[in-house]
């Protein structure tokens, strides 16, 4: 069958995400056949760079060999079974793995089968916590301006991306925001609405979805003492920062605190399965922790719940970061992608802020750089730029008007500068 009739029958009945399908006559779907690294091969042959890490799951690498052989073990022995009231050897085993290195008290795990859903669990169990732990039920919750935290409709609700919520908005509950990094008006918030508040959700250090903005440790550090003062369940979705991204394991390790509620998934199965956790503290756990007469049980629930083969690439990719050199050798090419950054695309004319955290690096593009004017929209630049990149073997997906690379962590330091080298062509109309 030719390549053709693949893209043929694929646009035949599929629905593709975060897309307008009438966009797909002009660029059809581009069938994969295999990966391996960084890298991802057309069924016509054409060779492509996930310097994106398929959507920032993919930690470390493409049919990573390790964590391919992880999966194939385990699918012999059981593939799934119901995990209300029993259990199994892998779930048992990642959590006293992810016990070691989480931040210090995270020790209880709810497992789920996406991040979106770990989000909601997170807002439904601070919500019920606030209400058995005899503050009543505090019905408020807070956001970070520019947070992403899935699309369900809790997650929509505490997100402020107008571009996935905005006709959602009558279905939305509305939570109270804050400016990332404005300590004052923060404080002047929470002395307004803490005592109503259950929880305050946010992305720590890195806000990916708003093009990956950063704020400081401090500011982290400043939201923690906040929530500890006036009894608000503090919740860090780590789904996209988490297992070393940030340069640290977990991007609250950069402040150093410990927050009541974690949401993991992505790069927690190193992108080969949906699965998500959960994870608290024995002090909210304890909460529900009663006689069935008394009603306290969190009555939240997902089919595929702690999936065995989700549980065994993760505790794989736990293995890696931990045992091998990999983090190590991310952080030293981190230091050199941030300077080849700075170097290739600091004086460039359309380019008005770079920023980097880790591996990832992200440009901000305008079209005039002195009055920081932006790009008209409809001219669909960032788009346009993102179809040139594929061209030339890159696989890029702007966000708005920001370009940025998110690629897995053993990604070779050749293959960076073979994606920064494609960037810089595409930016100057090559």
């Amino acid at each position: 069958m030719s390549y053709n009739d693949l893209v043929k029958r694929d646009l035949r009945h599929i629905w593709h995400p975060s897309s307008q399908m009438k966009d797909y006559i002009d660029l059809p779907p581009i069938i994969i056949e295999r990966g391996e690294g960084a890298f991802l091969y057309g069924a016509d042959g054409k060779r492509y760079i996930d310097i994106i890490g398929s959507w920032w799951c993919n930690l470390l690498g493409h049919c990573n060999p390790i964590i391919s052989n992880a999966i194939k073990q385990q699918l012999d022995k059981l593939e799934h079974i119901i995990f209300a009231n029993f259990s199994h050897m892998p779930a048992i085993e990642l959590a006293e793995k992810l016990v070691t290195i989480l931040p210090k008290g995270l020790t209880k795990f709810h497992f789920n089968d996406c991040g979106s859903a770990s989000v909601e669990v997170a807002l439904k169990m601070a919500f019920q916590y606030q209400g058995q732990s005899g503050r009543g039920y505090k019905n408020r919750f807070m956001c970070l301006n520019g947070g992403y935290h899935g699309e369900t409709i809790g997650a929509l609700s505490v997100g402020s991306m107008d571009k996935y919520s905005a006709c959602f908005k009558p279905m939305l509950f509305e939570p109270i925001r804050l400016e990332a990094g404005d300590f004052d008006a923060t404080e002047k918030i929470f002395q307004k609405y803490g005592k109503q508040t259950a929880a305050l959700i946010i992305e720590p250090i890195l806000q990916g979805a708003s093009g990956m903005k950063i704020y400081s440790a401090d500011y982290l550090k400043h939201l923690k003492k906040l929530c500890d003062k006036y009894n608000v369940i503090l919740i860090a979705d780590e789904i996209a920062t988490g297992f070393g991204r940030t340069g640290k394991m977990f991007a609250c390790d950069h402040a150093n605190i410990t927050p009541d509620i974690m949401c993991l998934s992505k790069g927690l199965t190193g992108g080969y399965l949906p699965f998500a956790i959960t994870v608290t503290t024995d002090k909210i756990y304890d909460a529900f922790y009663a006689d069935f007469k008394d009603g306290k049980a969190f009555l939240h629930s997902h089919t595929y719940s702690g999936n065995p083969l989700g549980c065994v690439a993760s505790i794989a990719v736990i293995d890696i970061l931990t045992k091998t050199t990999v983090i190590d050798t991310a952080t030293k090419n981190a230091v050199w992608l941030k300077k080849t950054f700075e170097d290739t695309f600091k004086n460039h004319k359309n380019v008005s802020d770079i920023r980097s955290i880790g591996l990832i690096n992200a440009i901000e593009l305008v079209e005039d750089k002195a009055s920081g004017k932006s790009f008209d929209k409809s001219k669909r630049i960032p788009y346009n730029l993102y179809k040139k990149a594929l061209e030339k073997g890159l696989l890029l997906r702007p966000m708005g008007d920001v370009l940025y690379f998110n690629p897995p962590l053993n990604i070779e330091r050749e293959v960076l500068a073979e994606s920064v080298d494609i960037v810089s062509q595409i930016l100057d109309g090559k």
